[in-house]
């Protein structure tokens, strides 16, 4: 057996201290490189090169690789450089403006960055400049003269016509009178206005004939009037024009002004015409209060007045203001919701109404990162409702427009505006692990047309001098950035082993540094609790220690149950047909081994290897896979003269739960040839390992933890020196055990073996050689092959037997029921 053990020094690779240059990391220089990421970091930099629509970059790895840290130094390190392929636009500044054609759709111009403000703060002084210099215009002596002269003048005019009326009433014999009541013509009798009583005391001839003149005179009357009102609208005209001569002389000066500031951008001289033209057809919104038209309101939209709305056209929305905005920005959205992502239209409530206009629109993170790069979680978007669909949609067609979510699924939302679409040019990168990848993949058709760059972080990288002075420069970085102690070599030693061990290689190293960050804190505090300057190699085992002892409560009480007996695991002896099997048990923020006793019985039959877990339902797609395995095994070795006859039976003693993954198939392998044989398994080793159909023994994962819990299984019961692992040879390699196993190791009180195959297996468990196959077809006697060979040839003599019988009782009792004729032969048809 010494030639399948596995060398102490092979058991766990150890960080030497003489190979750091350095005693403490106070004096080693800062990271600034990512550590091993090269291929993640390439496909970075290749989809931001590509200016091309749907080079959008998808990120994938594990949690702590450091992705989001990354991405974000990656972005600052290629925006810094002012590289010429980096081809996105310098972002600018957008606007939304007041649309006098139609005020639900607000209209969005862009100008340079920094010139939205100055914009906004122009037009605003504006208004302060119109409301003023208007309102001093009509408050000036000349204007009032002027206007003055004009009603003086239509006065004049229109008391003529009344004049000349009351002229030609008193020739007819009338005597007319104007009242709020209206025109009223009152006859004259003897020169005097006539009584009711009068009139009615006249001859009917006369009153009749006075009747006909009233009525004819009333057209005159008309006439009259409707002289006088054309003349009342061609004063208010004459007098609407001066005020407009006024406003146009008064307002000329403030926007020339403006338009020559901002007379090379077409959307602004656009947008100040327009609003040239609005001030001058609302000029009684710029009266002094006391000669403003007196307007008739509804008291229920009291919180929306025709002032407000007027001077709603004077402000300017900055939408995106970019004027501390150094190149292409970077926005990072934690949370995007639709409006996080997509903006939003804010309302004002009020008595149970609500009012927008084009200055409650906010923008979102897809607005805010227009010409540069927005960094997004993918699970997160996927879980936002509406989120993914309008993503992909403003990526495909480059357009954003601020609208409300629940238009977005249909429903009517009060007030809604449509604001003008703002373009957009936005480089995408999105976090995620591979399997969300993977289904986007495969259930999302416009995945690919928009995500055609994967950056993948891998979680190890290479164990060489290079990445082993990164990591001593990354404890010296979370050092300075999270103010904790140095660590002196011992400590940084510790911690490359513990990278080494978080992948289980020999050869690697961890790059969650996430993992080895929450390392460095609590190792810091222990050195804290001892008051120790520096933080050693013990602090940090400390540190290692005491993050298992706060999760491993179940462990123990498997274990405590396993020493009592509650639990029947046999740590020495031998038995046939029964093998400790190594299973882990992964609980998520611990991960342990735990020893199963798993017997096999073999029969005569025609079965074949039954699963009792998978009969039980209790058995994955993996572990039934490994157990049909066994089959094809069997049938190659043992097969090739006789048919093989065998029923057997696997079962996982004592497990209540789901088994799955094929990891203890070489154990259930060697349970059946121990059956078959007849020969006992020590049950001192425990065994892991998958099998193929020519026996070859293939690694699995999770060796160390399963070495640990059958090595803690053995303490509790107490160490004999015969006890130890068998694990197959690939996972040498893999092997980071605790240092209390390599102690007891070195001492000869526990073991590690490592197989290629099963017959090497097998001759360990047995202490029986195996045996080959020898020209003859027969394998050396009192092999474990030979003994197994001939039980399977006893089984296959012993069903056909028992066939032959059974068919020869049947024959007897047909020929027995048979009449004396048909035994003699004779047909009867």
């Amino acid at each position: 057996m010494e030639q399948f053990k596995v060398p102490v020094a092979n058991l766990r690779w150890t960080c030497s201290e003489s190979d750091l240059e350095f005693n403490c990391t106070d004096v080693v220089p800062p990271l600034e490189e990512f550590i091993g990421q090269e291929r993640a970091l390439k496909a970075i930099e290749f989809g931001l090169s590509v200016d091309t629509t749907g080079y959008n970059i998808f990120v994938t790895g594990l949690t702590g690789t450091g992705k989001m840290s990354a991405i974000r130094a990656h972005l600052q390190k290629l925006v810094s450089s002012e590289r010429e392929d980096i081809k996105l636009a310098q972002p600018e500044d957008w606007c939304y403006v007041y649309n006098f054609a139609d005020p639900d759709r607000p209209q969005i111009i862009n100008l340079p960055k920094g010139m939205g403000k100055v914009l906004r703060s122009r037009v605003e002084d504006l208004l302060v400049r119109l409301k003023a210099e208007i309102s001093k215009a009509f408050s000036s002596e000349e204007y009032e003269a002027h206007k003055k002269q004009l009603v003086e003048e239509g006065q004049h005019a229109q008391r003529q016509i009344l004049q000349q009326l009351e002229k030609e009433a008193a020739d007819e014999g009338f005597l007319l009178q104007i009242s709020q009541m209206g025109v009223l013509l009152v006859p004259l009798v003897d020169g005097k206005p006539a009584t009711q009583e009068g009139f009615m005391a006249l001859p009917e001839e006369q009153r009749n004939e006075i009747e006909n003149r009233r009525s004819e005179f009333m057209n005159k009357v008309g006439d009259a009037f409707q002289r006088a009102h054309t003349l009342q609208r061609e004063l208010e005209e004459r007098m609407r024009a001066v005020d407009q001569q006024i406003v146009e002389f008064t307002i000329a000066r403030p926007f020339n002004a403006l338009l020559s500031e901002f007379g090379n951008y077409s959307q602004v001289v656009s947008y100040l015409n327009s609003l040239r033209q609005y001030t001058l057809e609302n000029i009684d919104r710029f009266r002094p209060l006391e000669e403003q038209t007196p307007q008739i309101t509804n008291p229920f939209f009291q919180g929306v007045s025709k002032e407000k709305e007027s001077l709603a056209a004077f402000q300017v929305n900055v939408f995106v203001d970019n004027s501390a905005t150094e190149g292409p920005p970077i926005v990072i959205e934690t949370h995007p919701t639709y409006g996080n992502l997509f903006g939003k239209i804010e309302r004002r409530a009020f008595m149970g109404a609500y009012f927008t206009d084009h200055t409650m629109l906010k923008p979102g993170s897809m607005a805010l990162a227009n010409g540069g790069y927005l960094v997004l979680n993918a699970k997160d978007v996927l879980l936002s409702p509406g989120v993914w669909d309008t993503l992909k949609r403003v990526i495909r067609n480059k357009k954003l427009r601020p609208e409300d979510p629940l238009e977005a699924v249909g429903f009517i939302a009060p007030q809604g505006l449509r604001p003008q679409g703002m373009p957009i040019n936005v480089k995408v990168i999105m976090v995620g692990d591979n399997n969300l990848y993977q289904l986007l993949s495969v259930y999302d058709e416009d995945f690919w047309e928009i995500f055609k760059v994967k950056a993948d972080f891998d979680s190890q990288i290479d164990r060489n001098e290079e990445n082993i002075r990164a990591y001593a420069s990354f404890v010296a970085t979370c050092c300075q950035s999270d103010s904790l102690r140095h660590f002196d070599r011992s400590g940084v030693a510790k911690v490359i082993e513990y990278g080494a061990r978080l992948v289980s290689d020999q050869n690697k190293l961890s790059s969650r540094f996430g993992q080895i960050r929450n390392l460095l804190i609590e190792a810091d505090y222990w050195a804290r609790e001892e008051k120790s300057p520096v933080i050693t190699g013990e602090h940090v085992r400390k540190a290692i220690e005491e993050k298992i002892n706060r999760s491993n409560l179940i462990q123990e009480r498997i274990q405590e149950m396993i020493a009592e007996g509650s639990i029947m695991v046999d740590v020495d002896g031998a038995v046939v047909g029964q093998v400790n099997g190594l299973a882990v048990y992964d609980l998520g923020d611990i991960a342990f081994g735990k020893p199963s006793r798993i017997t096999a019985r073999t029969y005569v039959g025609r079965s074949g290897v039954v699963n009792i877990e998978r009969e039980a339902q209790l058995s994955g797609k993996t572990h039934d896979k490994g157990v049909l395995i066994l089959t094809g095994f069997l049938g190659s070795r043992f097969a090739h003269d006789k048919p093989l006859t065998l029923s057997a039976t696997l079962c996982f003693e004592q497990s209540y739960s789901g088994v799955d993954g094929d990891s203890a198939s070489s154990t259930e392998l060697y349970a059946i040839l121990s059956s078959l044989s007849g020969l006992p398994i020590k049950q001192s080793i425990a065994v892991t390992g998958s099998v193929n159909q020519r026996g070859e023994i293939q690694p699995i994962g999770g060796v160390n933890e399963k070495v640990e819990g059958f090595f803690d299984v053995c303490k509790a019961k107490g160490l004999t020196g015969q006890q130890g692992v068998l694990i197959p040879h690939q996972n040498v390699r893999n092997l980071m055990l605790r240092e209390d196993i390599i102690q007891a190791v070195a001492e000869g009180s526990f073991h590690i073996y490592s197989v290629k195959t099963v017959d090497e297996g097998i001759e360990i468990l047995t202490g029986v050689p195996a045996g080959e196959l020898q020209e003859d077809g027969t394998y050396p006697e009192n092999t474990v092959n030979y003994l197994a060979d001939k039980r399977l040839r006893e089984l296959a003599e012993g069903l056909k037997g028992f066939q032959e019988d059974k068919k020869d009782e049947e024959e007897t009792k047909q020929t027995e029921s048979c009449p004396s004729t048909c035994r003699r032969g004779t047909t009867i048809n």
